[in-house]
């Protein structure tokens, strides 16, 4: 691997200067690597930046280390990029500010480009074509419900340049299976490429762990945490009284459908359906009854509340439809005839699977949780089609087709599941529920009216989301309440000990009451961009990631780079 490197200082031309110590700026930008990705013999690759995990924070960190001048490998488990968005299957949850504020500038761009998607490619409406914020699905979790694909086809076309001129090499359907490490650095991650196929090493001088699952972290002896801290170490109002990192929030299997009226598109019965009919949730306080019914606990008093469901989109007063929820494609925003039907995204509180975790069991253990979460999904379709209530017209909606297409799978439902709650490292600096929770907010500054949460003096970007934590393999129901818009500070990104390793997602240092609304597409992305920013920042300056938490001047260089190419540290007053 070519070791020679630039460093920059802006020319008035515009042309870069070669400087011996390494690092080289051009309009703006920073640029601290070899010109391509190199080659080596015995099946190394090597790049300045090794990016485990293509989900948003993955393709952010790769958006943002490649425009600032580095040379990134990322490598993604799946066949498809973009995480959550994508290979999930859920629409982004956002807050109501999105089209203005509390996102980076690419996040925004990248939300445009999927309307522009549309625009171009779709048989539109009038009507939704004059609509510059177009919501293809109408949905009533965002506002910009969309199919997976159309954001595969926006971050390939991110990415391609990229990838053409050879500054990124993207692996698909790889996985990282360990690593080489020297004291706190990371040296290489070892690679396994597809079922039965053949190990890489992939040589790094910076790292990122953008799983979905914080995988990087046990295989690079990071330290990390999972699940649930006691109110006695975090001081959390919300927090159990007792900690259980085996405690984690449920996971989901999503999938899509659409209704055609007069047609029988019933699936074979799931081989766990009579488990899963019968099963009632043991969680304190207690559920509704059976999961496999339209009434589910109230997120935030608890108490059982009735849901609806009707394929033709109305509703019963202030009843949710759950057709309308997560709606991918509300075919009257198309011309008629485009569709014979709206598709909806199921991911619903009767799909969690609350029976066992992904995160420190063994393999056999893994993928029974993985083969029982998608029965516990076909059966909430099966169930659906054969036994749900239809207002005035008996039982069953065989109508209901499973859109293998619209997930890319032969079995319908998503490439992966949506997973909510990952390993979290140990940060410099941990996220508390009282620098984000409303309540204990107020508690902490005397203010029951305060609308914003603490202000951290490393803040590298902003996001909201209520705190909304899903019933928990610990028998925890919904733990949901109010968070106020908040900041993302550096010290949460930065292990308390790894040199060249950086989360991307929702591993960073939060607690499982904060993971809750910092676990969000548009946080996860911010996270991703800022990740990768510091990866050339810390290359560039030829520092440790802590130090530019620790050196006020550097802090100030990389908050004030950062702010430059669009990534928002504050909240507009």
């Amino acid at each position: 691997m070519n070791r020679k490197r630039f460093l920059g200082i802006a020319a008035a031309s515009g042309a870069g200067l070669w400087i011996n110590s390494g690092n080289f700026l051009k309009n703006g930008r920073l640029y601290a690597s070899s010109p391509k990705p190199s080659v080596a013999k015995n099946n190394e690759l090597g790049a300045d930046l090794i990016i485990a995990g293509g989900g948003l924070g993955g393709c952010a960190a790769a958006l943002s280390a490649l425009r600032n001048g580095l040379t990134v490998i990322m490598t993604e488990e799946t066949d498809w990029i973009g995480g959550q968005l994508t290979q999930q299957g859920v629409p982004p949850d956002e807050h109501q500010w999105i089209e203005t504020q509390g996102s980076t500038k690419l996040y925004r761009d990248f939300r445009n480009m999927i309307r522009s998607y549309y625009f171009r490619n779709y048989p539109l409406t009038e009507k939704a074509s004059a609509n510059k914020f177009l919501n293809p699905g109408d949905g009533a979790v965002s506002r910009l419900c969309h199919e997976p694909r159309a954001a595969l086809a926006v971050l390939n076309e991110l990415l391609a340049p990229w990838i053409s001129t050879g500054r990124l090499i993207l692996i698909t359907n790889c996985k990282i299976t360990a690593a080489d490490v020297s004291g706190n650095i990371v040296r290489s991650l070892q690679a396994s490429m597809g079922p039965g196929g053949r190990n890489i090493i992939l040589s790094g001088r910076f790292f990122i762990d953008a799983t979905e699952l914080g995988d990087l972290l046990p295989l690079t002896g990071t330290e990390f945490v999972t699940g649930t801290e006691s109110r006695k170490d975090t001081r959390e109002l919300h927090a159990p009284e007792k900690g259980d990192p085996d405690n984690q929030q449920a996971f989901t299997y999503c999938f899509a459908i659409d209704h055609i009226e007069g047609e029988n598109h019933t699936i074979d019965k799931p081989e766990a359906y009579d488990f899963w009919k019968n099963h009632v949730p043991e969680l304190t306080p207690p559920w509704s009854g059976k999961l496999l019914d339209l009434r589910y606990s109230n997120p935030s008093t608890l108490e059982p509340k009735k849901l609806g469901f009707n394929p033709d989109g109305s509703g019963e007063g202030s009843i949710l439809n759950l057709w309308n929820y997560r709606r991918i494609i509300n075919r009257l925003n198309f011309r008629p005839g485009a569709y014979a039907s709206d598709i909806t995204l199921v991911n619903w509180p009767q799909n969690d699977y609350m029976l066992g975790n992904l995160i420190g069991v063994g393999t056999a253990e893994h993928e029974k949780h993985l083969w029982n979460a998608k029965q516990l999904s076909l059966s909430l379709l099966y169930w659906l089609q054969t036994e749900a209530p239809r207002p005035g017209k008996g039982t069953g909606w065989p109508g209901l087709r499973l859109r293998k297409d619209i997930m890319g799978t032969d079995d319908g439902l998503a490439k992966y599941p949506y997973v909510r709650e990952s390993r979290r490292i140990r940060g410099v600096f941990t996220i508390l529920e009282e620098h984000v929770g409303k309540e204990n907010r107020g508690l902490i500054t005397g203010n029951k009216s305060e609308v914003r949460a603490a202000g951290f003096f490393d803040s590298v970007g902003t996001g909201y989301y209520h705190i909304d934590l899903h019933p928990s393999t610990g028998g925890n129901n919904y733990i949901d309440f109010p968070s106020l818009p908040f900041q993302i500070p550096l010290g949460a990104l930065l292990p308390v000990r790894m040199d060249n390793l950086i989360p991307a997602c929702k591993n960073i240092a939060t607690t499982h009451i904060t993971n809750g609304c910092y676990r969000l597409h548009p946080v996860e992305w911010t996270i991703g961009e800022s990740a990768g920013m510091l990866a050339a920042f810390t290359l560039a300056k030829k520092v440790r990631p802590r130090e530019v938490r620790e050196k006020g001047q550097l802090l100030e260089e990389f908050q004030e780079l950062i702010r430059s190419q669009g990534i928002e540290t504050h909240w507009e007053e």
